[in-house]
Protein backbone atom coordinates (compact mmCIF):
# COMPACT_ATOMS: atom_id res chain seq x y z
CA UNK A 1 0.00 0.00 0.00
CA UNK A 2 2.94 1.97 -0.16
CA UNK A 3 2.24 3.77 -3.58
CA UNK A 4 -1.23 4.98 -0.95
CA UNK A 5 0.74 7.19 1.10
CA UNK A 6 0.22 10.83 0.55
CA UNK A 7 3.26 13.40 0.32
CA UNK A 8 4.24 15.14 3.55
CA UNK A 9 1.69 17.94 3.89
CA UNK A 10 1.89 21.19 5.61
CA UNK A 11 -1.31 21.56 7.64
CA UNK A 12 -2.34 24.94 9.37
CA UNK A 13 -6.19 24.89 10.73
CA UNK A 14 -7.73 27.71 11.07
CA UNK A 15 -9.21 29.22 13.96
CA UNK A 16 -12.50 30.02 14.88
CA UNK A 17 -14.15 33.65 15.14
CA UNK A 18 -14.37 33.93 18.80
CA UNK A 19 -11.03 32.35 19.64
CA UNK A 20 -8.57 34.96 21.04
CA UNK A 21 -5.32 33.45 20.49
CA UNK A 22 -3.53 36.14 22.41
CA UNK A 23 -5.48 36.16 25.46
CA UNK A 24 -5.53 32.29 25.60
CA UNK A 25 -1.58 32.52 25.33
CA UNK A 26 -1.65 35.14 27.92
CA UNK A 27 -2.95 32.37 31.28
CA UNK A 28 -0.44 29.42 32.26
CA UNK A 29 -2.79 26.34 31.86
CA UNK A 30 -2.20 24.93 34.78
CA UNK A 31 -3.94 27.78 36.37
CA UNK A 32 -6.98 26.98 38.14
CA UNK A 33 -9.23 29.44 36.50
CA UNK A 34 -8.03 28.68 33.17
CA UNK A 35 -8.88 24.89 33.73
CA UNK A 36 -12.22 26.26 35.02
CA UNK A 37 -13.02 27.78 31.74
CA UNK A 38 -11.09 26.10 29.48
CA UNK A 39 -11.18 22.33 28.57
CA UNK A 40 -8.26 20.28 26.25
CA UNK A 41 -9.46 17.45 24.74
CA UNK A 42 -7.40 14.88 22.49
CA UNK A 43 -9.64 13.57 19.95
CA UNK A 44 -9.52 10.63 17.02
CA UNK A 45 -12.02 10.16 13.90
CA UNK A 46 -11.97 6.70 12.01
CA UNK A 47 -13.77 6.56 8.82
CA UNK A 48 -14.28 2.71 7.35
CA UNK A 49 -15.54 2.57 4.00
CA UNK A 50 -15.51 0.14 1.25
CA UNK A 51 -12.81 1.97 -0.91
CA UNK A 52 -10.74 3.33 1.76
CA UNK A 53 -9.63 3.32 5.32
CA UNK A 54 -8.59 6.77 7.23
CA UNK A 55 -7.79 8.31 10.99
CA UNK A 56 -7.44 11.96 11.92
CA UNK A 57 -5.97 12.66 15.60
CA UNK A 58 -6.92 16.75 16.67
CA UNK A 59 -6.55 18.59 19.75
CA UNK A 60 -9.79 20.62 20.12
CA UNK A 61 -9.62 23.67 23.11
CA UNK A 62 -13.05 24.16 24.53
CA UNK A 63 -14.10 27.52 26.16
CA UNK A 64 -16.93 27.70 28.51
CA UNK A 65 -19.70 29.95 26.99
CA UNK A 66 -21.11 31.63 29.83
CA UNK A 67 -20.29 32.34 33.28
CA UNK A 68 -22.68 30.16 35.13
CA UNK A 69 -21.35 26.55 36.19
CA UNK A 70 -24.01 25.21 33.75
CA UNK A 71 -22.93 27.19 30.61
CA UNK A 72 -21.55 25.38 27.43
CA UNK A 73 -18.35 24.47 26.44
CA UNK A 74 -18.19 25.58 23.20
CA UNK A 75 -15.06 24.64 20.76
CA UNK A 76 -12.44 27.27 20.03
CA UNK A 77 -9.78 25.49 18.28
CA UNK A 78 -9.04 22.73 16.30
CA UNK A 79 -5.29 21.86 15.52
CA UNK A 80 -4.55 18.13 13.58
CA UNK A 81 -2.39 16.85 15.32
CA UNK A 82 -1.75 13.88 12.67
CA UNK A 83 -3.92 12.37 9.69
CA UNK A 84 -3.06 8.82 8.37
CA UNK A 85 -2.52 7.31 5.02
CA UNK A 86 -5.18 6.72 2.76
CA UNK A 87 -5.62 2.90 3.38
CA UNK A 88 -7.47 0.86 0.37
CA UNK A 89 -10.00 -1.44 2.91
CA UNK A 90 -8.68 -4.19 3.14
CA UNK A 91 -10.18 -7.47 2.31
CA UNK A 92 -9.94 -11.61 3.22
CA UNK A 93 -12.91 -12.29 0.77
CA UNK A 94 -15.78 -10.73 -0.83
CA UNK A 95 -18.22 -10.24 2.45
CA UNK A 96 -15.43 -10.18 5.04
CA UNK A 97 -12.73 -6.80 6.12
CA UNK A 98 -9.86 -7.78 7.24
CA UNK A 99 -10.00 -7.25 10.95
CA UNK A 100 -6.14 -8.03 11.52
CA UNK A 101 -4.62 -5.84 8.52
CA UNK A 102 -7.16 -2.82 9.80
CA UNK A 103 -6.04 -3.09 13.43
CA UNK A 104 -2.46 -2.92 12.21
CA UNK A 105 -3.11 0.24 10.20
CA UNK A 106 -4.84 1.87 13.31
CA UNK A 107 -2.36 0.88 15.38
CA UNK A 108 0.37 2.18 13.40
CA UNK A 109 -1.59 5.18 12.94
CA UNK A 110 -1.47 5.52 16.83
CA UNK A 111 2.19 4.90 16.84
CA UNK A 112 2.85 7.94 13.90
CA UNK A 113 0.64 10.28 15.90
CA UNK A 114 2.70 9.51 19.39
CA UNK A 115 -0.75 8.53 20.94
CA UNK A 116 -2.05 5.49 22.81
CA UNK A 117 -5.87 4.90 22.94
CA UNK A 118 -5.78 6.03 26.67
CA UNK A 119 -4.29 9.46 25.58
CA UNK A 120 -7.50 9.32 23.93
CA UNK A 121 -10.60 11.42 24.97
CA UNK A 122 -13.18 11.43 22.50
CA UNK A 123 -13.66 10.56 18.87
CA UNK A 124 -15.96 8.45 16.77
CA UNK A 125 -15.98 5.71 14.04
CA UNK A 126 -18.34 5.14 11.19
CA UNK A 127 -18.25 2.50 8.67
CA UNK A 128 -19.97 3.72 5.75
CA UNK A 129 -20.89 2.61 2.36
CA UNK A 130 -20.87 -0.90 0.67
CA UNK A 131 -18.45 -1.85 3.76
CA UNK A 132 -21.86 -1.07 5.89
CA UNK A 133 -23.28 -4.67 4.24
CA UNK A 134 -20.00 -6.68 5.22
CA UNK A 135 -20.89 -9.28 8.09
CA UNK A 136 -18.44 -8.13 10.04
CA UNK A 137 -18.75 -4.18 9.87
CA UNK A 138 -20.55 -3.71 12.89
CA UNK A 139 -18.48 -5.88 14.97
CA UNK A 140 -15.05 -4.01 13.77
CA UNK A 141 -17.23 -0.78 14.43
CA UNK A 142 -17.91 -2.09 18.34
CA UNK A 143 -13.72 -3.53 18.48
CA UNK A 144 -13.20 0.22 17.85
CA UNK A 145 -14.84 1.65 20.00
CA UNK A 146 -14.46 -0.24 22.84
CA UNK A 147 -10.52 0.36 22.50
CA UNK A 148 -10.77 4.23 22.81
CA UNK A 149 -13.24 3.67 25.90
CA UNK A 150 -15.18 7.75 24.73
CA UNK A 151 -16.77 7.14 21.10
CA UNK A 152 -19.42 7.98 19.60
CA UNK A 153 -19.87 4.72 17.27
CA UNK A 154 -22.04 4.80 14.32
CA UNK A 155 -22.59 2.30 11.02
CA UNK A 156 -23.46 4.91 9.02
CA UNK A 157 -26.87 4.93 6.60
CA UNK A 158 -27.26 5.73 3.11
CA UNK A 159 -28.84 9.28 4.23
CA UNK A 160 -26.67 9.87 7.07
CA UNK A 161 -23.66 9.26 5.01
CA UNK A 162 -25.13 11.66 2.99
CA UNK A 163 -25.72 14.61 5.39
CA UNK A 164 -22.49 13.97 7.02
CA UNK A 165 -20.34 14.44 3.76
CA UNK A 166 -22.07 17.79 3.23
CA UNK A 167 -21.34 18.94 6.26
CA UNK A 168 -17.38 18.01 5.81
CA UNK A 169 -17.25 18.79 2.68
CA UNK A 170 -18.40 22.28 3.42
CA UNK A 171 -21.58 22.67 1.46
CA UNK A 172 -23.60 23.40 4.22
CA UNK A 173 -21.59 26.32 5.39
CA UNK A 174 -21.64 27.56 1.68
CA UNK A 175 -25.60 27.84 1.84
CA UNK A 176 -24.99 29.72 5.56
CA UNK A 177 -22.24 31.97 3.81
CA UNK A 178 -24.60 33.06 0.67
CA UNK A 179 -27.32 32.78 2.15
CA UNK A 180 -31.42 33.55 0.94
CA UNK A 181 -32.32 30.27 -0.91
CA UNK A 182 -28.73 29.66 -2.28
CA UNK A 183 -28.67 25.68 -2.93
CA UNK A 184 -26.01 23.42 -3.25
CA UNK A 185 -25.78 19.85 -4.48
CA UNK A 186 -23.02 18.00 -2.37
CA UNK A 187 -21.98 14.76 -4.48
CA UNK A 188 -19.72 12.22 -2.51
CA UNK A 189 -18.55 9.47 -4.89
CA UNK A 190 -16.95 7.34 -3.22
CA UNK A 191 -15.74 3.40 -4.04
CA UNK A 192 -19.24 1.82 -4.19
CA UNK A 193 -21.70 4.14 -3.41
CA UNK A 194 -22.33 8.17 -4.29
CA UNK A 195 -24.28 9.75 -1.54
CA UNK A 196 -26.49 13.46 -2.98
CA UNK A 197 -27.72 15.74 -0.67
CA UNK A 198 -29.32 19.29 -1.33
CA UNK A 199 -28.66 21.62 1.16
CA UNK A 200 -30.00 24.97 1.64
CA UNK A 201 -29.73 27.60 4.36
CA UNK A 202 -26.82 25.87 6.35
CA UNK A 203 -29.69 22.68 6.63
CA UNK A 204 -29.48 19.23 4.53
CA UNK A 205 -33.10 18.95 3.12
CA UNK A 206 -33.05 16.13 0.79
CA UNK A 207 -30.85 13.62 0.38
CA UNK A 208 -30.27 10.18 -1.98
CA UNK A 209 -28.08 7.14 -2.78
CA UNK A 210 -27.38 5.11 -5.79
CA UNK A 211 -25.06 2.52 -6.66
CA UNK A 212 -22.63 4.29 -8.61
CA UNK A 213 -18.46 3.96 -7.29
CA UNK A 214 -15.32 3.58 -8.77
CA UNK A 215 -13.92 0.61 -7.17
CA UNK A 216 -17.11 -1.59 -7.70
CA UNK A 217 -14.14 -3.37 -9.53
CA UNK A 218 -10.77 -3.87 -8.71
CA UNK A 219 -7.83 -4.69 -10.43
CA UNK A 220 -3.83 -5.98 -10.20
CA UNK A 221 -1.53 -3.67 -11.97
CA UNK A 222 -2.10 -5.49 -15.21
CA UNK A 223 -5.80 -5.07 -15.25
CA UNK A 224 -6.50 -8.54 -13.48
CA UNK A 225 -10.03 -8.87 -11.80
CA UNK A 226 -9.04 -9.54 -8.01
CA UNK A 227 -12.33 -7.67 -6.55
CA UNK A 228 -15.74 -7.90 -8.26
CA UNK A 229 -18.42 -6.68 -6.49
CA UNK A 230 -22.27 -7.58 -7.46
CA UNK A 231 -23.26 -4.06 -8.52
CA UNK A 232 -20.35 -4.02 -11.08
CA UNK A 233 -22.29 -7.08 -12.95
CA UNK A 234 -25.38 -4.98 -13.02
CA UNK A 235 -23.35 -2.00 -14.68
CA UNK A 236 -21.38 -4.47 -17.02
CA UNK A 237 -25.02 -5.53 -18.23
CA UNK A 238 -25.96 -1.79 -19.29
CA UNK A 239 -22.59 -1.01 -20.31
CA UNK A 240 -22.87 -4.04 -22.97
CA UNK A 241 -19.82 -5.81 -21.61
CA UNK A 242 -19.34 -9.31 -20.97
CA UNK A 243 -17.46 -12.02 -19.69
CA UNK A 244 -16.91 -9.73 -16.58
CA UNK A 245 -15.41 -12.57 -13.70
CA UNK A 246 -12.23 -12.53 -11.10
CA UNK A 247 -9.18 -13.46 -12.86
CA UNK A 248 -10.07 -11.62 -16.26
CA UNK A 249 -8.43 -8.79 -17.52
CA UNK A 250 -10.52 -5.43 -17.89
CA UNK A 251 -9.36 -3.50 -21.28
CA UNK A 252 -9.20 -0.18 -21.65
CA UNK A 253 -12.40 -0.28 -23.77
CA UNK A 254 -14.15 -1.96 -21.25
CA UNK A 255 -12.85 0.55 -18.33
CA UNK A 256 -14.42 3.50 -20.93
CA UNK A 257 -17.38 1.85 -21.19
CA UNK A 258 -17.80 0.62 -18.10
CA UNK A 259 -16.84 4.58 -16.16
CA UNK A 260 -19.04 5.94 -18.92
CA UNK A 261 -22.48 3.66 -17.76
CA UNK A 262 -21.59 5.03 -13.82
CA UNK A 263 -21.20 8.73 -15.21
CA UNK A 264 -24.41 8.28 -17.11
CA UNK A 265 -26.39 6.77 -14.02
CA UNK A 266 -24.93 9.06 -11.48
CA UNK A 267 -26.06 12.42 -13.54
CA UNK A 268 -29.43 11.14 -14.41
CA UNK A 269 -30.35 11.34 -10.74
CA UNK A 270 -28.21 14.41 -10.16
CA UNK A 271 -29.89 15.74 -13.01
CA UNK A 272 -33.64 14.84 -11.44
CA UNK A 273 -35.36 14.27 -14.70
CA UNK A 274 -36.82 10.46 -15.74
CA UNK A 275 -34.87 7.66 -14.46
CA UNK A 276 -34.30 4.94 -16.83
CA UNK A 277 -35.40 1.36 -14.74
CA UNK A 278 -31.59 0.11 -14.97
CA UNK A 279 -30.80 3.24 -12.92
CA UNK A 280 -34.00 3.43 -10.92
CA UNK A 281 -32.33 -0.63 -10.49
CA UNK A 282 -29.24 1.13 -8.77
CA UNK A 283 -31.19 3.50 -6.41
CA UNK A 284 -29.94 2.70 -2.55
CA UNK A 285 -33.16 5.21 -0.82
CA UNK A 286 -36.04 7.10 -2.46
CA UNK A 287 -35.00 9.29 -5.18
CA UNK A 288 -34.54 13.30 -4.80
CA UNK A 289 -37.86 14.99 -4.46
CA UNK A 290 -36.17 17.98 -4.08
CA UNK A 291 -37.54 19.80 -7.48
CA UNK A 292 -36.13 23.86 -7.16
CA UNK A 293 -33.21 25.34 -8.82
CA UNK A 294 -29.62 24.30 -7.92
CA UNK A 295 -27.32 26.96 -8.15
CA UNK A 296 -23.77 24.94 -7.11
CA UNK A 297 -22.78 21.83 -6.97
CA UNK A 298 -19.77 20.35 -5.13
CA UNK A 299 -18.08 17.13 -4.91
CA UNK A 300 -17.01 15.09 -2.12
CA UNK A 301 -15.23 11.37 -1.54
CA UNK A 302 -12.32 9.73 -3.01
CA UNK A 303 -13.04 10.22 -6.79
CA UNK A 304 -13.70 14.11 -5.52
CA UNK A 305 -9.47 13.92 -5.67
CA UNK A 306 -9.78 12.76 -9.43
CA UNK A 307 -12.46 15.46 -10.47
CA UNK A 308 -11.25 18.09 -8.93
CA UNK A 309 -7.42 17.25 -10.65
CA UNK A 310 -5.50 16.61 -7.05
CA UNK A 311 -5.50 12.82 -8.01
CA UNK A 312 -3.72 11.46 -10.95
CA UNK A 313 -2.76 8.24 -10.56
CA UNK A 314 -3.60 4.98 -11.16
CA UNK A 315 -4.82 2.82 -8.04
CA UNK A 316 -6.46 -0.38 -8.79
CA UNK A 317 -10.04 1.13 -9.89
CA UNK A 318 -11.74 3.18 -12.29
CA UNK A 319 -11.28 6.42 -10.15
CA UNK A 320 -9.15 8.26 -13.21
CA UNK A 321 -11.87 7.23 -15.59
CA UNK A 322 -14.32 8.21 -13.60
CA UNK A 323 -13.05 11.02 -12.38
CA UNK A 324 -12.56 12.24 -15.88
CA UNK A 325 -15.94 12.17 -17.12
CA UNK A 326 -17.81 13.25 -14.16
CA UNK A 327 -15.90 16.56 -14.27
CA UNK A 328 -16.79 16.91 -18.17
CA UNK A 329 -20.24 16.42 -17.22
CA UNK A 330 -20.35 18.19 -13.93
CA UNK A 331 -19.36 21.57 -16.34
CA UNK A 332 -22.99 21.11 -18.13
CA UNK A 333 -25.18 20.64 -15.53
CA UNK A 334 -28.33 22.72 -15.53
CA UNK A 335 -27.20 23.47 -19.01
CA UNK A 336 -24.25 25.09 -17.98
CA UNK A 337 -26.00 26.88 -15.60
CA UNK A 338 -25.00 25.50 -11.81
CA UNK A 339 -21.77 26.43 -10.71
CA UNK A 340 -18.84 23.68 -10.00
CA UNK A 341 -17.64 24.87 -6.33
CA UNK A 342 -14.41 23.23 -4.71
CA UNK A 343 -14.86 21.32 -1.94
CA UNK A 344 -12.85 22.34 1.06
CA UNK A 345 -12.76 18.71 2.27
CA UNK A 346 -13.33 16.09 -0.08
CA UNK A 347 -11.37 12.45 0.32
CA UNK A 348 -12.15 12.89 4.31
CA UNK A 349 -15.08 14.54 4.22
CA UNK A 350 -17.29 12.09 5.99
CA UNK A 351 -14.14 11.76 8.49
CA UNK A 352 -15.54 12.53 12.08
CA UNK A 353 -12.66 15.25 13.21
CA UNK A 354 -13.58 14.36 16.77
CA UNK A 355 -16.30 14.59 19.35
CA UNK A 356 -17.03 17.47 21.28
CA UNK A 357 -17.31 17.15 24.84
CA UNK A 358 -19.93 19.78 25.67
CA UNK A 359 -21.60 19.63 29.27
CA UNK A 360 -24.92 20.96 30.38
CA UNK A 361 -27.06 20.22 33.32
CA UNK A 362 -30.82 19.94 33.42
CA UNK A 363 -32.97 20.60 36.65
CA UNK A 364 -35.47 21.87 38.33
CA UNK A 365 -37.82 20.29 35.41
CA UNK A 366 -36.95 17.09 34.51
CA UNK A 367 -39.07 13.95 35.18
CA UNK A 368 -37.43 10.38 35.36
CA UNK A 369 -40.27 7.51 35.81
CA UNK A 370 -37.15 5.45 37.04
CA UNK A 371 -34.11 6.82 38.23
CA UNK A 372 -32.34 3.33 37.22
CA UNK A 373 -32.38 4.52 33.39
CA UNK A 374 -29.53 6.48 34.18
CA UNK A 375 -27.04 6.71 32.63
CA UNK A 376 -27.43 6.80 29.53
CA UNK A 377 -24.44 6.54 26.93
CA UNK A 378 -23.78 7.70 23.12
CA UNK A 379 -27.80 8.59 22.31
CA UNK A 380 -28.47 9.91 18.91
CA UNK A 381 -30.00 12.66 18.87
CA UNK A 382 -33.02 12.85 16.59
CA UNK A 383 -34.82 16.64 15.20
CA UNK A 384 -38.16 16.50 14.49
CA UNK A 385 -39.67 19.78 12.80
CA UNK A 386 -43.01 20.67 12.56
CA UNK A 387 -45.14 23.96 12.34
CA UNK A 388 -44.83 25.48 15.59
CA UNK A 389 -49.11 26.16 15.26
CA UNK A 390 -51.86 26.35 17.56
CA UNK A 391 -53.62 24.11 15.18
CA UNK A 392 -51.34 21.36 15.69
CA UNK A 393 -52.57 17.45 15.16
CA UNK A 394 -51.02 14.83 16.81
CA UNK A 395 -50.63 13.28 13.59
CA UNK A 396 -49.04 15.66 11.69
CA UNK A 397 -46.61 15.54 15.20
CA UNK A 398 -46.72 11.66 14.66
CA UNK A 399 -45.47 11.87 11.36
CA UNK A 400 -42.71 14.62 11.73
CA UNK A 401 -41.13 12.08 14.30
CA UNK A 402 -41.57 8.82 11.89
CA UNK A 403 -39.99 11.29 8.92
CA UNK A 404 -37.23 12.70 11.45
CA UNK A 405 -36.17 8.84 12.26
CA UNK A 406 -36.10 7.65 8.20
CA UNK A 407 -33.60 10.87 7.84
CA UNK A 408 -31.43 9.03 10.39
CA UNK A 409 -31.60 5.99 9.88
CA UNK A 410 -32.88 5.62 13.07
CA UNK A 411 -36.18 3.66 12.44
CA UNK A 412 -34.35 0.06 14.29
CA UNK A 413 -36.68 -0.08 17.14
CA UNK A 414 -33.33 -1.95 19.08
CA UNK A 415 -31.90 1.08 19.73
CA UNK A 416 -33.21 3.87 21.78
CA UNK A 417 -32.87 7.43 20.71
CA UNK A 418 -33.25 10.97 22.10
CA UNK A 419 -35.78 12.88 20.42
CA UNK A 420 -34.92 16.74 20.55
CA UNK A 421 -38.37 19.05 20.37
CA UNK A 422 -37.86 22.53 19.94
CA UNK A 423 -41.31 24.11 21.29
CA UNK A 424 -42.55 27.48 20.91
CA UNK A 425 -46.17 26.96 21.92
CA UNK A 426 -46.11 27.23 25.90
CA UNK A 427 -47.04 25.25 28.77
CA UNK A 428 -50.79 24.97 27.49
CA UNK A 429 -52.04 21.79 28.95
CA UNK A 430 -54.19 20.69 25.76
CA UNK A 431 -51.15 21.82 23.27
CA UNK A 432 -48.36 19.75 25.51
CA UNK A 433 -50.97 16.52 25.76
CA UNK A 434 -51.49 16.61 21.91
CA UNK A 435 -47.78 17.00 21.43
CA UNK A 436 -47.50 13.76 24.11
CA UNK A 437 -49.77 11.89 21.75
CA UNK A 438 -47.76 12.47 18.71
CA UNK A 439 -44.44 11.46 20.44
CA UNK A 440 -45.75 8.41 21.81
CA UNK A 441 -47.54 6.73 18.62
CA UNK A 442 -44.32 7.92 17.12
CA UNK A 443 -42.25 5.72 19.37
CA UNK A 444 -44.70 3.35 19.71
CA UNK A 445 -42.24 0.83 17.82
CA UNK A 446 -39.14 1.24 20.56
CA UNK A 447 -41.30 1.43 23.60
CA UNK A 448 -43.48 -1.40 22.90
CA UNK A 449 -39.64 -3.27 22.14
CA UNK A 450 -38.63 -1.99 25.81
CA UNK A 451 -36.55 1.41 25.07
CA UNK A 452 -37.09 4.06 26.94
CA UNK A 453 -38.39 7.29 25.69
CA UNK A 454 -35.86 9.94 25.68
CA UNK A 455 -36.85 13.29 25.13
CA UNK A 456 -34.84 16.73 25.44
CA UNK A 457 -36.66 20.08 24.90
CA UNK A 458 -35.56 23.52 24.82
CA UNK A 459 -38.59 24.60 27.13
CA UNK A 460 -39.42 24.25 30.32
CA UNK A 461 -41.88 21.33 29.60
CA UNK A 462 -40.08 18.54 30.38
CA UNK A 463 -41.93 17.91 34.01
CA UNK A 464 -45.51 18.31 32.64
CA UNK A 465 -44.67 16.32 29.77
CA UNK A 466 -43.26 13.22 31.74
CA UNK A 467 -46.54 13.51 34.38
CA UNK A 468 -49.18 13.36 31.30
CA UNK A 469 -47.21 10.47 29.73
CA UNK A 470 -46.19 8.39 32.89
CA UNK A 471 -50.05 9.00 34.13
CA UNK A 472 -52.49 9.17 30.89
CA UNK A 473 -50.62 7.68 28.21
CA UNK A 474 -48.04 4.96 29.21
CA UNK A 475 -48.02 3.95 32.61
CA UNK A 476 -45.26 1.95 33.66
CA UNK A 477 -42.72 3.20 30.57
CA UNK A 478 -39.84 4.40 30.70
CA UNK A 479 -39.33 8.01 30.66
CA UNK A 480 -36.36 10.53 30.75
CA UNK A 481 -37.72 14.09 30.10
CA UNK A 482 -35.35 16.42 30.07
CA UNK A 483 -34.91 20.13 29.42
CA UNK A 484 -33.06 23.74 28.98
CA UNK A 485 -30.46 21.82 26.68
CA UNK A 486 -29.38 22.74 23.33
CA UNK A 487 -29.31 20.35 20.96
CA UNK A 488 -28.81 20.01 17.19
CA UNK A 489 -28.45 17.82 14.37
CA UNK A 490 -25.47 15.09 14.59
CA UNK A 491 -25.14 15.45 18.12
CA UNK A 492 -24.89 12.09 20.63
CA UNK A 493 -25.89 12.61 24.17
CA UNK A 494 -24.73 11.15 27.25
CA UNK A 495 -27.51 11.59 30.37
CA UNK A 496 -25.79 11.24 33.60
CA UNK A 497 -26.99 10.25 36.92
CA UNK A 498 -29.31 12.47 38.94
CA UNK A 499 -27.97 14.48 41.39
CA UNK A 500 -30.07 14.46 44.28
CA UNK A 501 -29.21 17.10 46.10
CA UNK A 502 -29.66 19.45 43.24
CA UNK A 503 -32.16 17.21 41.31
CA UNK A 504 -30.57 17.38 38.21
CA UNK A 505 -29.07 15.67 35.61
CA UNK A 506 -25.52 16.23 34.18
CA UNK A 507 -25.65 15.97 30.01
CA UNK A 508 -22.73 15.33 27.92
CA UNK A 509 -23.26 16.42 24.23
CA UNK A 510 -21.11 14.75 21.90
CA UNK A 511 -21.25 17.21 18.66
CA UNK A 512 -19.67 16.09 15.20
CA UNK A 513 -16.91 18.42 14.33
CA UNK A 514 -15.58 18.88 10.89
CA UNK A 515 -12.90 19.75 9.06
CA UNK A 516 -12.84 23.64 7.76
CA UNK A 517 -10.32 22.52 5.31
CA UNK A 518 -8.05 19.89 3.70
CA UNK A 519 -5.22 19.35 1.21
CA UNK A 520 -5.79 16.66 -1.60
CA UNK A 521 -3.82 13.66 -0.76
CA UNK A 522 -0.26 14.50 -2.83
CA UNK A 523 -0.94 18.18 -3.61
CA UNK A 524 0.86 20.81 -0.99
CA UNK A 525 -1.25 23.82 -0.27
CA UNK A 526 -0.53 27.19 1.25
CA UNK A 527 -3.34 29.51 3.18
Amino acid sequence: MDNLEPEKQELHEGHDEDFDEDDEGAMDENHPMWRSERITLNSVGIDIGSSTSHLIFSRLTLRRQGVALSSRFVVVNREIIHESPILLTPYIDKTTIDTNKLGDFIHEAYRNAALTPEDIDTGAIIVTGEAVKKKNAEAIAALFSAEGGKFICATAGHNLESMLAAYGSGAVHMTYHEGGDFTVMNVDVGGGTSKVAIVQGGKVIDTCAVEVGARLIAMDENGVINRLEDTALKIAKMAGIDGLKLGATMTDDHKEKFSQTLCDSLFQVLERGKLSPDVENLLLTPNLDFTEPIHAVMFSGGVSEFIYGYEKRHLGDLGVQLGKKIRARANQLGGGKIALRPAEVRIRATVIGASQYTVQVSGNTIYLSHPELLPLRNQLVVTPHFDQKESISAAEIKESVERALQRFDAQDVERSVALAISWELGPSYPLIRILAEGLVGAMKGHIDNGQPLVLVFDADIAKLMGNIIERELIPGAGIISIDGIDLKDFDFIDIGQELPDAKAVPVVIKSLIFRSTEHGRGHHAQH
